[in-house]
């Protein structure tokens, strides 16, 4: 009789109905800057079986570890905050005024729902704004939306009813509008800047796991908190673990819709692959690393360019203690900062896969140098 052939399992590689429904309530979970602690604990519990320890530090960057002990350390890492309004000011009819919290998009709020988190918990509210009959006519200029002239109308007519509501200067404020699914593979949603990024990393983790792969590093899986108001969260815990190579996610502009100009901010468009960035903050070495796997795997890439600054987390990690090797790379986003960012799934599965053959490819043997 011949020998059979042994037939190798075929890897995971795909999203699987559990981690979308953790995607959807992970998305539509409110995890505003400074505040991102239940989004934290939503994610940590979804990672924790794949990763053998985790930790999280005073500020709230959470973060899973595999090979806790290896002195040689990786990061893969997104960030966990969301845009986001402060409440500032109670008038005496009720009306509440704002600040922002993190760079939110004053021009989309009128007539946005929102939820106002306050002492007793979350308060439906609206942002007031006043009919085209009443801005219209009598020779004046139509006012334009700005930060000094939108409120919100909780249906509390004084100061004292919205104060009963658990609703005081500080509470913050986030919009309703969470996930959902269009035709030929986009999904929408607030806040997939950049909770896409932390569910991607956390499914590197279950298919490391669920493969049975074995790192030759110490792989630490970061969430990292305030990368909306200044990178701070990745700065502090960049600090602390002393990373030698450091992976980052993020969104970047889909540059297909009108008023883009691609001459500025380059050819990226959603559904065809992973958009890894050139620029000072970026390694270069590391950067063909990642290239290399993704031409080895036929993973399509979609090159652009930073000035400067990435303007995310990367800068943080490229430029902490005595200087980790970086690299970039995002997923293209359409309408960034808005209630309706859109994405697609193919783009999902194909940067999951690229970090996680980059991984797999990594050892700590791995040239760097630039010399």
């Amino acid at each position: 009789m011949a020998k059979e052939k042994k037939v190798k399992a075929k890897e995971k590689t795909v999203v699987t109905e559990k981690s979308f429904q953790f995607l959807k309530s992970y998305l539509n979970n409110a995890s505003p800057v400074g505040f991102e602690s239940s989004g934290q604990k939503l994610w940590l519990d979804y990672l924790k079986p794949y990763v053998d320890s985790t930790f999280t530090d005073p500020y709230g960057t959470a973060v899973g570890v595999i090979n806790p002990n290896d002195s040689f350390k990786v990061v893969i890492e997104a960030h966990a905050d969301e845009i986001s309004w402060f409440v500032n000011y109670i008038n005496a009819e009720g009306l509440i005024y704002l600040k922002r919290n993190g760079g939110v998009d004053h021009q989309i709020a009128p007539s946005q729902r929102v939820f106002i988190h306050g002492k007793k918990g979350p308060v439906k509210a609206v942002f007031g704004w006043p009919a085209i009959h009443t801005r219209l006519g009598g020779g004046e200029k139509e006012q334009q939306p700005k930060v000094e002239n939108l409120f919100l109308d909780c249906g509390a007519r004084n100061k004292k009813e919205v104060e009963a509501l658990g609703i005081h200067i500080g509470a913050v404020v986030t919009y309703q509008d969470g996930f959902d699914e269009l035709a030929n593979g986009y999904y929408i949603g607030r806040a997939m800047d950049n909770r896409i990024g932390g569910f991607m990393i956390a499914e590197v983790a279950r298919l490391l796991k669920e493969n049975n792969k074995k790192l030759p590093f110490g792989l630490y899986v970061v969430n990292a908190v305030q990368e909306e108001i200044g990178l701070r969260g990745a700065e502090m815990i960049a600090r602390r673990i002393k990373p030698n190579v450091a992976i980052i996610t993020d969104v970047t502009h889909d540059t297909q819709t009108p008023m883009i100009n691609k001459i500025v901010e380059g050819d990226v468009a959603c559904g065809k692959g992973p958009s890894p960035a050139y620029g000072p903050a970026v390694h270069n070495k590391l950067l063909k690393f990642v290239e290399e796997v993704a031409e080895k795997k036929n993973i399509p890439l979609q090159m652009r360019t930073v000035s400067r600054s990435t303007g995310t987390d990367t800068d943080s990690f490229a430029y902490a203690n005595d200087g980790c090797p970086s690299v970039l790379i995002s997923i293209p986003l359409r309408y960034m900062h808005t209630t309706v960012e859109m994405l697609h799934k193919d783009d999902i599965e194909s940067t999951i896969k690229l970090m996680y053959e980059t991984l797999l490819a990594l050892t700590p043997k791995t040239n760097l140098s630039y010399l």
